[in-house]
């Protein structure tokens, strides 16, 4: 799947100033470029433009006029800039109605409080309003997912393609937000992608400035899962240049796939900034469901960072890590056939997962502050309940 530049890093890969990149941008000699917050995000496939004095005169191609966005009351929380710290205030003051009530929704999703955001969605699971019951529908998919209900999950997902189907089919607009919807849900659950995805300059312009932001984290850890730690990261660091940062909820989840990222690449101190650059959005309103939904090598750093500091955050973390994984297993499981082992303590996995990236041991018991016996007793015992016998096995097991 195609990904975005940031300004810098394509002036340093086409050898030009960035004030010359910017004018490329302006004069729309760059297909595909796009407005993101005051900066511009280009194609990873976008070529450097020729010398114009070189080119035959013909009239310099203009912008197209911007995209109608598709919903645009999609998400209306995640869509919304706010102060960390004014969460609830900033839901205070919207209109009350559909909207505020969605937004509440949204709210206790990603603060960890999956029983009530389901409660309040259900009710729109039907509503006339396409982006109030597309953001319902998603909102109610992953809480129940969370919850375990696992048939209402599937019940919240089937929403989305109906509501998807009604505002027609072959909308070429529907056609792409439609694939957005299937290939978020796809990565985010591990599970095997759409036979055919559009490029991104297709729907990424449909998309309003928060849920677009949250579709570039998408992007982000699909590149993750795909090994390609540094275009992730990098994709990640553009995004919040591009002022993702404002909208807090995206930008969480930005920042914690960089956190993985990193620690892939074992450089530590970027992998911590990011942690705690999340904490600091996510903390003020206690929106802490990203960090227990992104177990494994984020399970590390938590256990590092959080654990000795924030000691009840990090349990009520590990109770929605757990909850998660357990429903995220019970769909992933059947359609992939890998049976994902549910039975690793947090310390365990993350172990696993470090070591299955070339961690040695004394790396390991230096990042989790613990010896480097403990350390093999964690990895042997992950190994046993895995039933795998040496650390190849156990680098295929943990990630394929």
């Amino acid at each position: 799947m195609e990904g975005y530049r940031s300004i810098r890093e394509t002036a340093k890969k086409w050898g030009v100033s960035e004030r010359r990149i910017h004018q490329y941008c302006a004069e729309g000699r760059i297909p595909g470029a796009e407005r993101f917050g005051g900066a511009w995000a280009i194609p990873d496939t976008a070529e450097k433009p020729g010398d114009p004095r070189k080119e035959r005169k013909q009239p310099v191609a203009q912008c197209p006029p911007a995209t109608t966005p598709l919903f645009p009351g999609f998400m209306p929380l995640m869509n919304t800039p706010f102060e960390p710290g004014r969460c609830a205030e900033t839901i205070d003051k919207m209109k009350a109605g559909p909207k505020k009530d969605i937004a509440l929704a949204e709210y206790h999703y990603f603060s960890g409080q999956a029983e009530k955001a389901i409660q309040e969605t259900e009710v729109y699971l039907t509503a006339s309003d396409g982006a109030i019951r597309l953001s319902a529908s998603w909102i109610f998919a992953y809480a129940c997912l969370t919850m375990g209900r696992i048939d209402h999950a599937r019940r919240g997902l089937q929403e989305i393609r109906c509501t998807l189907a009604a505002s027609g089919e072959s909308a070429p607009p529907v056609r792409a937000m439609e694939a957005f919807v299937a290939f978020a849900a796809a990565v985010l659950l591990h599970l095997p992608l759409p036979e055919e995805m559009p490029p991104a300059q297709e729907f990424l312009p449909l998309l309003a400035p928060g849920v677009r932001a949250f579709a570039l984290y998408v992007q982000a850890h699909f590149l993750y899962l795909k090994g390609q730690y540094e275009h992730s990261a990098g994709m990640v660091e553009a995004a919040l240049a591009m002022g993702a940062e404002a909208y807090p909820i995206p930008a969480i989840y930005l920042h914690l796939v960089a956190v993985m990222d990193y620690m892939s690449t074992k450089q530590t101190q970027q992998a911590q900034a990011h942690l705690m650059a999340a904490w600091t959005l996510a903390r003020p309103d206690d929106l802490i469901e990203g960090f227990g939904e992104h177990h494994g090598l984020l399970g590390g750093m938590l256990e590092a960072v959080i654990k000795p500091n924030w000691p009840e955050d990090f349990k009520r973390i590990i109770d929605i890590t757990y909850r998660f994984s357990s429903g995220w297993r019970r769909v992933h499981n059947p359609i992939t056939g890998h049976d994902v082992a549910d039975d690793l303590t947090t310390t365990e996995f993350a172990a696993a997962m470090l070591a299955a990236r070339n961690w040695t041991n004394l790396e390991i018991a230096g990042h989790l502050n613990i010896s480097a016996n403990t350390v093999k007793r964690h990895i042997s015992q992950a190994m046993k309940k895995l039933k795998v016998e040496n650390r190849k096995d156990l680098k295929q097991y943990m990630l394929r």
